[in-house]
């Protein structure tokens, strides 16, 4: 009787280890897609700015508290005085095309509303990291079925328990990659908001 459940277990632990490293792809795609500007101000546009904080590169939310003031400006307050340069500079020099404007320790940043040019780029960029999170689901997939067929040669497991192992890891792929495409839908919807 263990026997069975230790081959069952082998094939769990695959099966485990697939769903968990699919999970973190779709929390990569959801991360980059947060980094990406809409019209509507989110103090997570923010999340990638990293500041020169005496001498050694901080990121922003470190220095500072960011808070959405309303649908188009973000306010940033900054914790140091003496640090409101370094964190006005490194907001411009982000490349996310933001102008902020400083009163005391606080910078505000409206941001623009987008263009239809620059909305339909930013579809584009938002698809190509889309792409991303599913080319490395399916590489978790393949891992995960290479892992399988492993323990098939090695006689650890029969035929039908691999095709089954096989079939479990393609439904666990099928729903990761829905998964990916909700994001992506979600994040165009907040994109073409006007």
């Amino acid at each position: 009787m263990d026997g069975i459940f230790g081959k069952i277990t082998m094939i769990d632990d695959i099966k485990t280890s697939a769903r968990e490293e699919m999970e973190k792809a779709v929390e990569s795609v959801r991360h980059q897609m947060s980094r990406i500007r809409t019209g509507r101000a989110q103090p997570s546009l923010l999340d990638g700015v990293k500041v020169d904080y005496y001498g050694s590169q901080t990121p922003l939310r470190q220095c500072a508290s960011i808070t959405a003031q309303d649908a188009r400006t973000l306010s940033v307050t900054v914790f140091d005085r003496n640090s409101v340069k370094a964190v006005e500079k490194a907001i411009v020099d982000s490349g996310l095309g933001l102008t902020p404007n400083v009163a005391g320790t606080s910078i505000l940043i409206p941001l623009p509303p987008l263009t239809e040019d620059r909305r339909k780029e930013l579809t584009k960029i938002v698809k190509g990291e889309a792409e991303k999170g599913k080319v490395a689901v399916r590489n978790i997939r393949r891992d995960a079925n290479e892992g399988i067929k492993a323990l098939l040669k090695d006689k650890t497991i029969s035929e039908d328990q691999q095709k089954r192992g096989e079939a479990d890891i393609q439904k666990l792929t099928d729903s990761y990659i829905k998964k990916i495409d909700d994001v992506l839908a979600e994040k165009n919807k907040e994109l073409m908001e006007v």
